[in-house]
């Protein structure tokens, strides 16, 4: 009897602690036209999935618990004008799947597509839409988000300065901006002191700035696409950037913006066909290699005390003007490898694939044409190229200048044709 009762106990507590477990089961509820998706997520338990039916649904949601709210077929979800559509005030919370738009126009009080508060830690919206939304996204005061392969567009129909960011970090670590596709917000992707960030594969049109980054640390930049925009990426007052491997092209002022900015990478960049390919201000300590400057009116505007930059191997073809350098003194460029300049005439008599005599970028050929723009139609005429020449041979003619010494004859990049013309 006693080893019955002891076989019994042990029989009932396996079967508590069973029961126990399916109770803890993560739950899926499904909601279907016509029903609430707001009163689904409010009777949820943490850790369920709110699976939501293809239709259209009018609604605001507060996500306070750890839930994937699930798209089936891609629903749309409304927020009517008014508010955020979408607020997650909860860690661990999962949107996916789904069309969001229609978020209210009150800049004061940041209305968002989606709108993730602080505290949220570890939030994931991916594979939606949120679109005629004020900002797209409001991410603040979180670790870990992460965004990856959405569709965002702004109020197209209001003015730049009464829209909202595609996606606004504000005092995060730890994002990850993946895969995205932004267009007609303010700016499509504004950071601000948010640090190890990874913004990676993106594609940023039609926007005041593609990246408008402030105050921002220890950061990667790479693999995205930013075109048609006022500005390309903008990266001001910031340290340790990775920038590389993207595509800056067919902006109306700056393709790179580098203002107060040092001990930063940027290389293995396509800038192309931009007012200005790069904008240097107040920039120090940084390293610019192996990009491709091309087509731009200006290929780099370089000023303000930007100095103690290793700035090598990179490719600056047919430029308007390559070089638009404002200071007292000659800055050096192309101490190891040297940078390729389309409009160099100097030449290599040992056949080393290194000039022999030093590209200097603003001569009195490029002063002349500050002063007088109409001489870019005789650019390639030969008096133009005496003139270059004879200006190197009389010191009081020259300017202080970008000066490269080892300037090469050939450019790195094999298919630097592809980009001529391309904003056209």
């Amino acid at each position: 009897m006693a080893l019955l009762s002891a076989r019994m106990k042990h029989w009932g507590a396996a079967l508590l602690l069973g029961a126990v477990a399916v109770a803890a089961q993560p739950a899926e509820i499904r909601v279907h036209p016509g029903e609430s998706i707001a009163a689904a997520v409010a009777r949820a338990e943490a850790g369920d999935t709110v699976s939501i039916e293809r239709g259209q649904y009018e609604d605001h949601l507060r996500i306070d618990k750890p839930l994937t709210i699930r798209g089936i077929g891609r629903p749309t979800l409304s927020g009517g004008l008014v508010g955020d559509t979408i607020r997650i005030v909860s860690a661990d919370v999962t949107v996916e799947g789904l069309i969001v738009r229609d978020s209210g126009d009150d800049l004061g009080a940041q209305n968002a597509g989606i709108y993730i508060q602080p505290g949220a830690d570890r939030v994931v919206v991916k594979d939606c839409d949120i679109v005629y939304s004020l900002f797209g996204l409001w991410v603040e005061g979180v670790k870990d988000p992460r965004v990856i392969g959405n569709l965002i567009a702004g109020k197209r129909d209001y003015a730049s300065a009464q829209r909202g960011n595609g996606i606004q970090l504000y005092n995060t670590t730890g994002a990850q901006i993946v895969g995205n596709q932004i267009s007609f917000s303010r700016d499509g992707i504004y950071v601000d002191v948010s640090h190890h960030a990874l913004f990676r594969g993106n594609k940023i049109h039609d926007v005041r700035y593609g990246t408008h980054y402030m105050n921002s640390y220890d950061n990667v930049w790479e693999e995205n696409e930013v075109y048609r925009n006022r500005a390309g990426l903008a990266l001001m007052e910031t340290r340790n950037q990775i920038v590389r491997n993207n595509r800056v092209w067919g902006n109306s002022d700056a393709g790179i913006m580098l203002r107060t900015i040092q001990d930063s990478v940027i290389e293995n960049n396509v800038v192309a066909g931009n007012q200005r390919g790069f904008f240097i201000y107040d920039a120090e300590y940084n390293t610019i290699r192996n990009n491709l400057v091309i087509d731009n009116d200006v290929g780099a505007h370089v000023w303000a005390g930007s100095i103690h930059n290793e700035v090598d191997g990179n490719d600056f073809i047919r430029n308007r003007q390559q070089v638009r350098y404002v200071a007292a003194k000659d800055e050096r460029w192309g101490a190891k490898a040297g940078n390729h300049w389309s409009n160099y005439v100097g030449w290599d008599r040992d056949g080393n694939g290194v000039g022999d005599v030093p590209y200097e970028a603003n001569d009195v050929v490029d002063r002349l044409v500050w002063r007088l723009p109409m001489v870019k139609l005789l650019f390639d005429s030969p008096a133009i190229h005496t003139l270059r020449l004879i200006a190197q041979q009389f010191p009081l003619l020259r300017a202080p200048s970008i000066v490269d010494a080892r300037p090469r004859m050939q450019p790195g990049h094999s298919h630097w044709s592809d980009w001529i013309g391309k904003t056209k």
